[in-house]
């Protein structure tokens, strides 16, 4: 089989046109090892294409969470700072209330950053389900443990009112849990009792959480899960529910919201497909 050099010169052109990332295919639908060659070449170029795309998106995503971090961070540094200079010179009765403002806005930071790289590893892919049958009851004994604090403060209870086992990555299910029970919690009124059930269809399991709340309008529910915007709440931050639907989409689940209202508080059912 004779091969002309102009043929060679052009596919190695091409090679290294693809190499710089621009788009290059050589085949020619042919029979033969030359043709083969070309199949295979475009193959491999394209295969280092799309490597090439996956890195840019997930440098531009976290180019993007570093931006979120840093802006986030300025107002609690900034009051961390202030009251810091006014210390030095503040009553001691003062002196103790900024301790504790202190204390309280690195809590906040925190929160927010751990949060934020969550969703950073989450949304790379760079994290490994692992999917085992956990009954509904443990994951709630597990998401109650960060929130005991909360519901003791605003004297409210959880009641899981049915229980069944369903696969899923039990901590970071729990983990989204959490943050749903946090929302509910901002939601309800005192002395409350925020129910929790499950079930399944013969599309899904589902986890409901619904809060003792007036209900949510159809202009509240389309921001709830944007970065920063869901949460009107004086400590949140609009970051717990963001979190908790990367967390389902992660595991081909989802998050729907029930609006309630009329005396009724909103639902977050979550989702696990079968």
């Amino acid at each position: 089989m004779w091969i002309h050099k102009k043929e060679l010169l052009s596919l190695s052109e091409g090679i290294r046109t693809a190499l710089d990332g621009q788009p290059f295919d050589p085949r020619d639908h042919k029979e033969g090892a030359f043709s083969i060659l070309k199949s295979d070449i475009y193959t491999l170029t394209n295969f280092e294409q799309e490597r090439r795309n996956v890195l840019v998106k997930e440098k531009a995503l976290m180019a993007e969470y570093l931006s979120d971090i840093s802006h986030q961070l300025k107002t609690p540094i900034s009051s961390i700072l202030l009251m810091t200079e006014l210390m030095t010179d503040a009553p001691e009765k003062t002196q103790e209330e900024f301790l504790l403002n202190i204390k309280k806005e690195v809590r906040h930071m925190e929160w927010l950053v751990t949060a934020l790289l969550k969703m950073a590893k989450l949304d790379s892919s760079m994290t490994d389900f692992k999917l085992e049958e956990t009954a509904v009851s443990d994951l709630l004994g597990e998401a109650l443990k960060p929130v005991e604090i909360i519901l003791d403060i605003r004297n409210q209870t959880v009641r899981l009112h049915h229980d069944l086992s369903l696969a899923c990555d039990k901590k970071w299910t729990a983990e989204a849990l959490i943050n749903l029970l946090k929302n509910a919690s901002e939601c309800s009124v005192e002395n409350s009792e925020i129910l929790v059930d499950c079930g399944e269809n013969p599309l899904y399991h589902w986890i409901s959480v619904t809060d003792t709340g007036e209900g949510l309008k159809k202009e509240q529910i389309s921001c709830l899960f944007r970065r920063f915007e869901g949460s009107q709440k004086e400590n949140g931050y609009g970051i717990g529910l963001p979190l908790a639907l990367s967390i389902m989409r992660a595991q081909n689940g989802d998050i729907e919201v029930l609006p309630g209202g009329n005396g009724a508080g909103a639902t977050f059912l979550m989702k696990f497909y079968k």
